[in-house]
């Protein structure tokens, strides 16, 4: 697992967010934004994919890097520090909070639901507890 990965963690929305329930990030120019991509992984696809699966494959699709590629980019990619996702706008802006399983696969919640609600209360969809951490602030 790489720096990025988180276990048994929820990452609840940021504390400056007025987000009031999930909204879905919008493509711009008709490409997907680094939101809406994610998005859209972790919501068709929940808990089939780690933190560092997403960032990357978000980032090698927008820099067009071949499948055959991808994996020498991961490794040049992951040679350097890299935010988590934490830093992401689905918990700063879009009201998603995301959940990650104790093997690290991810899955996203509206900050509307109940499961959301039991998640930052500290306990996952199959009744274990759950670190709860903060988005990162929109603002300093």
């Amino acid at each position: 697992m790489e720096k990025v990965d988180y276990t048994d963690t929820f990452i609840r929305i940021a504390p400056d967010s007025n987000a009031g329930t999930g909204r879905v990030p919008a493509e711009r120019g008709g490409r997907p934004t680094v939101a809406s991509a994610m998005y859209h992984r972790l919501a068709d696809h929940p808990y089939e994919y780690r933190s560092s699966d997403v960032i990357f494959d978000v980032w090698a699709d927008r820099q067009e890097i071949e499948p055959e590629a991808r994996s020498e980019a991961r490794a040049k990619f992951y040679a350097t520090s890299r935010a988590c996702l934490r830093s992401s706008d689905l918990p700063k802006r879009y009201g998603w909070g995301i959940h990650a399983d104790s093997a690290g696969y991810l899955a996203i919640y509206s900050v509307d639901s109940d499961e959301y609600a039991d998640l930052a209360a500290g306990t996952a969809p199959d009744g274990t507890s759950v670190t709860v951490r903060p988005a990162m602030r929109t603002r300093r």
